[in-house]
């Protein structure tokens, strides 16, 4: 095909959405001990099912965990960390490694032994399905015993959480006292790791109605004779400062990752809280603590660590704690999500805008990678991927907006004029917008639309500051911003200012349909988007059932602020048409939300379109549904803009 210019939304596009939905797997997760390797790995093909994928001594891949076996925690319903290889108790000579899991149909805790055909349970059976689950996996050092998170769910609704040791041995999963309670009194714990002398045990704690980039503290206490867990005090953190992925040195001393400086750094601390920082920057350190178990950086065996820092993307370094230099690695992988190693064998999970999501194996003397296993069979052809480029808005205020453009792209076909625009919102809203490769992203941009994420004040990767912007703010900051980035994209020319959309998932709906009550856009698009604030208390899970009091305000007394930051309150104000997709088993947004919003819109008469995904949770899963999201996003931009996509669908709007 010879270059020619093409309508907007017209481009023909190799990328279909069935390509899309199929072609990623989510690699999360890694693990190494051994010279092995283990990550967790989920298939839209199989309804979102994860699995456990191990890599062995010499290069052979398992998968570990057939159908139906899903590996997958719902502690805090984001889950985390789901399994842990643990050194098999078979007998034979040689270490060799089993991997415990969370089986996400029942929650308890199984272990697969090396070479088995099948898992057995290793916590009791709840009283009712689901009632007890476990995450943030970790060895004891005798390695007879698991240490975890455990996270218990009442009759009566109430939750709570503690620090338990579960046998490997299988007793408990048929005596549940057999599961010894560690630490309790905190609303939430993270990251139980006992020092290498087994004397210690570090962890992570937190209570309402702080989330844990707000406050966490480090505490410590000793083992008893029983192994039980006596003299408990806080090393470092508190109210306003976040600490994050302890790991131990050595018997006396921890590494951690603390925004006291305004920015997520690495330190050091011993038992008598003298604290050493290994390097002072204004970058982050880990990303924001939205899943547990997420391992950010990694000790090696020569005392120097592997580090993931950055803003936005998190590239690889390694850290020499003595001097404090930092050396870049596998500079051509540019997003990094965890590490792990078992001190020389380094894995991690890594992508860049031309690179899917994969996980490597990096040598840390010479800082290449190889690829284990990548996420994607047929990534889109690198031609037809946009080329991201970070920019630093100009927002209200003279605030800085930080976000990433992607304009249209395709080798063969150009526009005329300005092209039409999506600005992302994404959720959380202490989230982030990192430029790896997305493919759905490309399903957009190779037919000629051009797409801006935005990291609007609230965000994470550019430090404390700036995740404090929406302190009370969700709902003002964030529209504000978005508003701001795509009214930049018009003045440069590049956005036309008739055809601008907004999307965003979650938190994101929110703030894009928030955003629609302005002039700016003209039609939006919210996944799952929280549509009424005060049913969203009422109705979400514990773990951010006080997220709103920083975001908004305490209740009772903020109530008004809820009513006027809720889009449900102001949808008499919008005037252009939505589109609202709802998975129908959503925990975190039920879809009584999009329904009421669609009965608002229906009753003024504007046009929209609300479409459930029967039996999709917070996020879409199955492939089918993600294919057929797609699709109807695409085909409603094709109906406001007016152009008809080809091959797609058309969708019809209600009135």
């Amino acid at each position: 095909m010879s270059d020619q210019s093409m309508p907007y939304g017209t481009w023909p596009s190799p990328l279909t959405a069935k390509d899309v939905a199929r072609g990623e797997r989510g690699l999360n997760f890694p693990s190494a001990a051994g010279g092995e390797i283990w990550w967790e790995e989920s298939r839209p093909d199989e309804d979102g099912r994860t699995t456990v994928m191990r890599q062995g001594g010499d290069g052979s891949l398992t998968e570990l965990l057939p159908r139906p076996w899903n590996a997958r925690t719902r502690v805090h319903e984001y889950g985390g960390r789901s399994h842990l290889p643990v050194p098999s108790r078979d007998g034979q000579a040689g270490t060799r490694y089993g991997v415990v899991f969370a089986e996400f149909s029942d929650q308890r805790l199984y272990l697969l032994e090396r070479d088995a055909r099948h898992p057995r349970p290793l916590t009791p059976e709840p009283e009712r399905p689901g009632s007890l689950r476990y995450a943030d996996l970790s060895l004891a050092p005798d390695g007879e015993q698991v240490l975890c998170v455990r996270e218990s769910h009442a009759a009566d609704g109430s939750v709570s959480r503690c620090l338990v040791s579960v046998p490997l041995c299988g007793r408990a999963a048929e005596d549940p006292a057999a599961v010894r309670v560690l630490v309790t009194g905190s609303d939430f714990f993270a990251a139980p790791v006992a020092s290498p002398d087994g004397r210690h045990l570090a962890w992570l704690c937190w209570d309402h109605p702080r989330m844990p980039w707000d406050g966490t503290e480090l505490r410590v206490g000793m083992f008893d004779g029983d192994g039980r867990v006596e003299g408990i005090r806080t090393l470092k953190g508190g109210p306003t400062e976040s600490v994050l992925a302890p790991r131990w040195r050595d018997d006396t001393h921890l590494y951690y990752v603390c925004d006291r400086s305004g920015w997520w750094n690495l330190y050091q601390v011993d038992l008598d809280g003298l604290v050493q920082a290994l390097h002072p920057a204004e970058r982050e350190f880990a990303p924001p603590p939205w899943q547990l178990g997420v391992t950010p950086f990694c000790v090696l065996d020569d005392g120097r660590l592997l580090v993931l820092h950055g803003h936005a993307d998190l590239g690889a370094a390694l850290l020499d704690p003595a001097s404090g230099s930092l050396h870049p690695v596998a500079g051509e992988l540019t997003s990094w999500r965890s590490v792990a190693c078992d001190g020389t064998t380094v894995v991690g999970v890594a992508g860049s805008p031309r690179t899917p999501w994969a996980v490597v194996r990096l040598d840390p003397a010479t800082g290449e990678t190889e690829t284990v296993r990548s996420g994607s069979d047929a990534p889109p052809s690198p031609e037809f991927l946009p080329t991201p480029r970070a920019e630093t808005l100009s927002g209200p205020h003279g605030r800085r907006v930080h976000a990433v453009v992607y304009p249209p792209a395709h080798p063969d076909v150009s526009g005329d004029g300005p092209a039409p625009y999506v600005v992302w919102v994404h959720g959380g809203p202490t989230g982030l917008a990192d430029s790896s490769m997305d493919a759905t992203k490309a399903y957009f941009t190779s037919r000629g639309i051009g797409i801006l994420d935005v990291n609007y004040g609230g965000s994470a990767g550019y430090g404390r500051a700036y995740r404090e912007r929406l302190h009370r703010q969700w709902g003002v900051v964030d529209v504000e911003d978005a508003v701001a980035a795509a009214q930049a994209l018009v003045e440069r020319g590049m956005a036309d200012p008739r055809r601008l959309a907004i999307r965003g998932p979650s938190s994101g709906g929110l703030t894009a349909l928030l955003a629609l009550t302005g002039d700016t856009f003209a039609c939006g698009t919210s996944y799952f988007g929280v549509t009424d604030l005060s049913r969203l208390v009422e109705e979400t899970h514990d773990f951010e059932s006080r997220y709103l009091d920083g975001l908004i305000g305490p209740l009772p007394e903020s109530a008004e602020l809820y009513r006027e930051r809720s889009p449900i309150t102001r949808a008499d104000e919008v005037d252009v048409p939505v589109l609202l997709l709802q998975g129908s088993e959503d925990p975190v947004v039920p879809p009584a939300q999009a329904r009421a919003f669609a009965a608002s819109l229906a009753e003024r008469g504007v046009a929209h379109l609300l479409v459930e995904f029967a039996g999709e949770s917070h996020g879409f899963r199955e492939a089918g549904n993600v294919a057929r999201s797609l699709e109807t996003e695409l085909a409603f931009y094709g109906r406001v803009f007016g152009f008809v996509p080809p091959g797609i669908p058309e969708v019809t709007l209600e009135t």
